[in-house]
């Protein structure tokens, strides 16, 4: 642990700058979630059991991992590539992945990690199921999991927003982080994130159904979000204005209110206090104590932005969905943001927008997806061209596989929905409708990994 105590914000934005990488260190690091179910009853698991979550951790330990305990209980699983596996609030399992350098590499280990998981999880009656949010089960009936984290966020969330339990217990997405090389980049790469979030949310729309019935959005998931917390979520229209950079970033966490801090391995509860007065020594959980700069780093995982800024970028737009969706969603960003005249082009495409219309967007594009208008067209429109930027700087990119093929292959079923103008949570409302006649419960078969 870095001890060295912070009195002032320059260690900080000094942080945020160390993230800046040279294009050739950049990496690719895919993070996707998904709900584990028992298969007789469709029911969440538990932690504890023969068919429980514990079981599943402690049973990948075979593949390699190695366990994280918190109060004897296993809460994670690492390996040294910097790769892991976390356990969500609600019993979720999520992969972050090592950080990689092609596509190919990134979709192969989602192709191994799910082997390892269905491998283990098929002798426990377990399956997993990549959509948005969960589609049949109420809060009340899915387990709390035993994180300390998640103790004081479940006891905070409900005096700041209506879904925040939603958020923890129910919902599953994937995303991707990125690099940036300086200042300039990291803003431009941000801003253009921040404006098309609504179109990757848009074309993994896959999370309609609420308490086993339609939800009346396509991604429930993301308009979760907009009512879980306003201290720390959003569209931040701050990252437009004249003046953005690392220093405002740095502002704006810490104008957020605090979570907790740790100590000696325990969580202390910090919830809605300053880590301007952590820097003062008047922290009221810990007075006298002044933060480190790893109480930073713990700072910047409590935010939750459609993009979020660390030592990289994160895009958290996009629903949890199948395994060519995984590999599909680096894909998107890393063709957009890594290829110097495909950050140029998408800039263009986005840079007019105004605040009325980004805010529009986010607020829209969850019930209506693809069919959300914008301006002359559709948000359907702006997905195929943000798709076409994306896939030209996927070629220039020319990070060829085995036999040959760049990582612009990727991107074909994001292709598919969008020239279809049918996102995925419409066909899985169509089934409801049709095939399943009103029953939920099929999805947790049709569409399991």
């Amino acid at each position: 642990m870095n001890s060295m105590p912070i009195t002032n914000k320059r260690p900080l934005v000094e942080y945020m700058e160390a993230g800046c990488k040279p294009p050739k260190d950049w990496r690719i690091g895919t993070e996707h979630e998904k709900f584990a179910y028992r298969q007789d009853d469709l029911r969440p698991l538990s932690y504890g059991g023969e068919r429980g979550v514990r079981a599943i951790l402690e049973g990948l330990t075979e593949f390699g991992w190695e366990p994280v305990l918190e109060s004897g209980n296993v809460i994670a699983l690492t390996k040294p590539d910097n790769s892991s596996i976390t356990l969500e609030p609600g019993g979720q399992i999520e992969l972050s992945g090592a950080p990689m350098e092609t596509l190919h590499q990134t979709c192969k280990e989602v192709a191994e990690h799910l082997s390892q998981v269905k491998s283990l999880a098929s002798g426990l009656g377990v399956r997993f199921l990549g959509l948005g949010y969960q589609p049949k089960w109420r809060l009340s009936e899915i387990p709390w999991m035993p994180k300390a984290r998640y103790d004081i966020m479940r006891d905070y969330m409900p005096k700041k927003g209506g879904k925040g339990l939603e958020m923890m217990l129910a919902t599953c997405t994937v995303q991707v982080n990125l690099d940036y090389c300086s200042e300039a980049a990291m803003v431009k790469m941000f801003r253009v994130a921040l404006a098309l979030q609504p179109v990757a949310t848009a074309l993994w729309a896959n999370s309609p159904f609420k308490d086993g019935e339609p939800s009346g959005f396509l991604s429930y998931r993301s308009h979760v979000w907009t009512d879980t917390d306003p201290d720390r979520c959003g569209d931040l229209p701050f990252v437009f204005e004249d003046g953005f950079g690392f220093e405002r970033y740095v502002d704006y966490m810490l104008d957020m209110p605090m979570y907790l801090v740790r100590r000696d391995g325990r969580y202390i509860n910090a919830a809605g206090q300053s880590f301007r007065d952590f820097m003062a020594g008047k922290l009221p959980a810990l007075p006298g104590e002044r933060p480190t700069i790893d109480d930073w780093a713990d700072h910047l995982t409590t935010a939750f932005p459609e993009v979020r800024l660390k030592q990289f970028l994160e895009m958290r737009g996009a629903d949890g969905g199948p395994w060519g969706r995984l590999c599909a969603l680096p894909a998107f960003w890393v063709g957009l943001l890594y290829d110097g005249e495909a950050l140029d082009a998408a800039w263009r495409l986005v840079k007019d927008w105004t605040v009325e219309e980004r805010a529009a967007l986010r607020r829209d594009v969850p019930r209506t997806a693809l069919n959300t208008p914008f301006r002359s067209g559709s948000v359907g429109d702006l997905a195929l061209d943000a798709l076409e930027i994306s896939h030209d700087g996927l070629r220039r990119r020319a990070r060829l596989d085995g036999v040959g093929l760049d990582e612009s292959r990727f991107l074909k079923p994001l292709f598919q929905i969008a020239e279809a103008g049918f996102t995925p949570a419409e066909e899985l409302l169509a089934a409801y409708e049709r095939r399943w006649r009103g029953n939920v419960d099929p999805v947790f078969t049709e569409y399991a990994y």
